[in-house]
């Protein structure tokens, strides 16, 4: 089996993620890890010497079609309905302030 997940590992995540957890959660949590890690190592006794790289779900392929510029409403149209607007552009409150 590859090496289990011990506590400091667990914390290493954690904080690697920006999340916190209480000592209960984090024995949980190196549970579930350490029973993914055992699933892993049982895949890996499967023989896959004979079965080929799978590189797509399925054969199908995407149709789509071809992106064309075309014009359906002018700048003139759009800015009609605008609530607030500058003579080419709209207006929007502000939204990010700055830390000084």
């Amino acid at each position: 089996m590859a090496d289990s997940i011990d506590i400091k590992t667990v914390d290493e995540i954690a904080h690697l993620a920006r999340l916190e957890f209480d000592q209960a959660a984090k024995v949980e949590i190196q549970n579930d890890m350490n029973r993914m890690l055992k699933f892993i190592d049982k895949l890996n006794e499967l023989d896959t010497s004979s079965v080929e790289p799978l590189i797509y779900m399925t054969e199908e392929h995407n149709i789509l079609r071809h992106d064309t510029p075309e014009i359906t409403i002018t700048q003139k149209e759009a800015l009609k309905n605008a609530a607030r607007k500058d003579s080419d552009y709209f207006k929007a409150p502000k939204v990010i302030e700055q830390n000084k």
